[in-house]
This record gives structure tokens, sequence and C-alpha cells, in this order.
């Protein structure tokens, strides 16, 4: 189970300085796409010149034009890229030969997907390396959570690996663990702390305790 941290709101320096913060404890950092509109690809790159061991996923929720985005992405550093599973089916196998060719990984976001399963089961056989379930902040707002889409995923998801992002912090962290995601994104539940260091540990030694079961 992988630990990613999920950068949006900060530009480069900032960044560069939470990773700092929180590096031992993380797998993947992401770089969020309200970075990515903002500075661009060498937000990307930077962070990967920075932190060379840790996997950095470049958040572009790619709709089109898939080959080209995702072999931009990784002439930048990118080890991941996102496509969003609305995409069209050849956009979506478009990416994941791409990424195959670049020695990269699709990660395909489900933000705003209605049926979830039937969509998933698409995906995995499309060949998407993981299939994340996403309650976006908007929605997050309106008080939903991704932790029953997970679960619908986990039962038809034969050989993609799962991944959850929205609203994950130390207080809902048990019942994450306990659906067994490979990977958990977090954003605000450590970038947005007081203490970044103690709230990334603290979730770390959760996830491991879970794993460990």
């Amino acid at each position: 189970m992988k630990l990613q941290l999920a950068l949006d709101l900060v530009n480069i320096p900032e960044a560069i300085e939470l990773v700092k913060e929180v590096e031992e404890y993380i797998d993947i950092v992401e770089i969020g796409t309200p970075i990515i509109n903002l500075e661009g690809l060498k937000a990307v790159k930077a962070i990967k010149d920075e932190f060379p061991h840790l996997e950095v996923l470049a958040d572009m929720k790619v709709i089109d034009a898939a080959a080209y985005e995702v072999s931009n992405a990784a002439k930048n550093g990118a080890d991941l890229v996102t496509i969003l599973a609305q995409a069209d089916n050849p956009t979506i196998k478009a990416a994941v030969e791409e990424a195959k060719k670049q020695g990269k990984q699709i990660v395909v976001d489900m933000i705003s997907v209605k049926d979830v399963q039937t969509r998933a089961k698409e995906l995995d056989e499309l060949g998407a390396d993981y299939i994340a379930v996403h309650t976006g902040l908007d929605m997050q707002a309106e008080g939903q959570d991704s932790f029953e889409d997970l679960r619908s995923i986990k039962s038809v998801v034969k050989n993609a690996k799962t991944a959850i992002a929205g609203g994950i912090k130390l207080e809902n962290l048990p019942g994450v663990i306990e659906a067994q995601p490979d990977l958990i994104i977090v954003g605000g539940g450590i970038a947005g702390q007081e203490n970044k260091k103690e709230a990334a540990a603290k979730i770390r030694q959760l996830m491991n305790e879970g794993v460990n079961l």
C-alpha cells in the first residue's frame, strides 16, 4: 500500500519545501492540476529533479491527444500520469500504450463517473495501471466521499491496482485502510496540517499497521 501526497494549492518552491518535510513517509508526489495549470510541466521536472528517489505523478486529467500528453509528461520526469475515465476508449488505449513505451504508468481518475463499477471493469480490460475513485473538492463540500466507490470497483477489477482520493485524513483513514486500496492519496490531510511531518508520520504508521494485520 503506497501513500501519495497531493499538492494542489502551492507553487514550485512551496511544493519543494513541503515535500522535504514529509519525504520519508510518502511514496509518490502528485503535482496537482492547479499547479500544472499555473506552472506547466516544469513543476513536475522540478520535483523529480529535487527528489529522484520518489515517484512523481502529473495530474493532467488527460481527455484527448493522450499519447502526446503522456509523452510530454514523461519527458519532464513524470512516473505516473492521470487520464479521465470519461475519455473515449481509444484515448485510454493510446495513453496506456504510450505509457508502456515510456516505462511509465497510467492512473485513470473516476471523478464524476456515475456507474463506477461498469466503467472500472472496462478500464481494467483496457490496461489501466491504477483506477482511482475520487471525490472532488466541490462534492466533498456536499458531504460525499469515495469509500463506497472503492469497495464497488474492487469487486470487479482483476488486473489494475486501485487508488482512492478525496477528503482522506487521519479521522477517516482506518475505514480507507480496511478497504485495502493499493494507493491512498492524501492532500489537505497532510499539506493542510500545521505539523505536516507529524500528520504524514501518523498516516504512514496507520497504513503500516493495517497492511501487517
